[in-house]
């Protein structure tokens, strides 16, 4: 049995038919309470922006093609309410006929995702105030966003908030973030998030940072420095992993209520497995338990989960956090820890900055870019790296994320055998730089 259709849900039921295709004996059930299933969420501030035509074309696998290609029973418009870990059987509401079912289970999959943040601010239940989570969302916002609105207020500057801010800039509209921290993108260094705050800037988005949001009104957001006209607002503040179910049944939780897995996807109950944003990674940096709400991670842990459930053996080693964005032309990317996170995680880190070009600089499109490296002193070994620039920039960090997964110090990273043609890079590639930089960094 698995409880919800998206990635960590249905990529695990999959995977777990991929191995048994032909088993008799094998029979799955998927309840999911919205109606659709696999669906890309990154993918929907592009439909708002007008890049992505319908939001069905974000539809990976209909529940039509789940009961065709895998003969998994896809039941949408069904919510799970409870789990009975003791008779082995969920309560499930059938939202369509409106009546409560008991359906047992051998081996349970929990793919329950996350939900965006909502604080108890007052007029939070408005109409105006969207949290973008799944497709239905997407279509209440669309809905909403397309009948004379021009104001947009964006609470929360990070992915969610960047790329919102970025889909509604497109559709010509006004838009303007509200950030209660001092930066936007706290995922980056303040340093590095200058730069994204400096883009948004250009490109026509105002950012109020260190500015708090204390409530709604119909046509305004109330805040610490005074109500912001809004016709729509987006919240962008994160999200919360749905780990209450799990909870209520007596199933061990962690990390901002995420449940608790072990590296075989498995949780503290016999027979009972989770994957995707409802529930803990380990950092392969910090070592820590972690809740990291990226569609990667929820298809990686969703694999591991269908393999073990099938029969077969696989393990999830953890995250490093590595993930990718933009804003128009800015392109950002980031992978392990911080600066900042390093210190919290008991290191001293070593950092090196510089700026360069994602081209030669002679080829025509050649932009600026900053690349930042986090090193521990000492040992030189990498720990973060930070990347904001134009075109070509932001893929970049996959190269300092395979070398922060191998172990490489900042020294080795800088010896590394990097391609070279003038329409792709330097011929000394701004990740080599900043290795060579970081790595003098950790020795002094």
């Amino acid at each position: 049995m698995v409880i919800g259709g998206d990635a960590g849900g249905m990529a695990a039921a999959a995977q777990a038919r991929r191995m048994r295709p032909d088993a008799t004996d094998l029979e799955i059930v998927a309840f999911e309470r919205g109606t659709r299933t696999s669906f890309a969420a990154c993918g929907i501030p592009f439909r708002v922006g007008g890049l992505v035509p319908e939001l069905d074309d974000l539809v990976a696998r209909s529940p039509e093609e789940h009961r065709a290609r895998s003969q998994i029973d896809v039941r949408t418009r069904h919510d799970v309410l409870g789990i009975d870990l003791d008779a082995r059987t969920v309560e499930v509401r059938d939202l369509e006929r409106d009546e409560t079912l008991v359906e047992p289970f051998d081996q349970l999959l929990i793919g329950t995702g996350a939900r965006p943040i909502r604080p108890p601010l007052p007029g939070i239940d408005l109409d105006l105030v969207h949290g973008v989570q799944n497709l239905d969302d997407a279509e209440h916002l669309l809905g909403h966003a397309s009948s004379g609105c021009r104001r947009v207020v964006v609470v929360g500057g990070g992915y969610i908030g960047l790329e919102m801010a970025e889909a509604f800039c497109m559709q010509g509209m006004e838009v303007i973030v509200v950030e209660a921290a001092p930066q936007v993108m706290r995922t980056l260094d303040d340093d590095m998030g200058a730069l994204v705050h400096d883009a948004m800037v250009r490109h026509g988005i105002e950012v109020r940072t260190g500015v708090a949001v204390e409530g709604f009104e119909p046509d305004r957001v109330l805040t610490s420095e005074g109500p912001v006209p809004a016709d729509v607002v987006v919240l962008g503040i994160g999200v919360q992993p749905n780990g209450e179910l799990a909870a209520a049944a007596g199933i061990e939780t962690g990390v901002r209520g995420a449940i608790r897995v072990d590296r075989r996807q498995r949780t503290t109950a016999e027979g009972v497995w989770a994957a995707g944003d409802c529930c803990e990674s380990v950092h392969l940096v910090s070592q820590q338990r972690v809740h990291v709400a990226l569609g990667t991670v929820a298809n990686r842990q969703a694999r591991v989960a269908g393999i073990n459930i099938g029969g077969g053996y696989a393990s999830f080693p953890g995250v490093i956090g590595s993930a990718v964005t933009k804003l128009c032309s800015t392109e950002i990317g980031r992978t392990g820890l911080t600066e900042a996170e390093a210190r919290a995680a008991s290191f001293e880190p070593a950092a090196a900055t510089i700026t360069a070009k994602t081209r030669a600089h002679y080829y025509p499109g050649a932009e600026d870019l900053r690349v930042k490296l986090v090193a521990e002193r000492g040992t030189g070994r990498l720990l973060g790296g930070q990347i904001v620039g134009g075109e070509g920039a932001a893929k970049r960090i996959d190269v300092v994320a395979t070398a922060i997964t191998a172990g490489m110090t900042a020294a080795q990273l800088a010896e590394t055998d990097l391609s070279y043609a003038p329409p792709f890079s330097p011929v000394w590639d701004p990740v080599l730089i900043a290795a060579r930089k970081a790595a003098e960094a950790a020795d002094a």
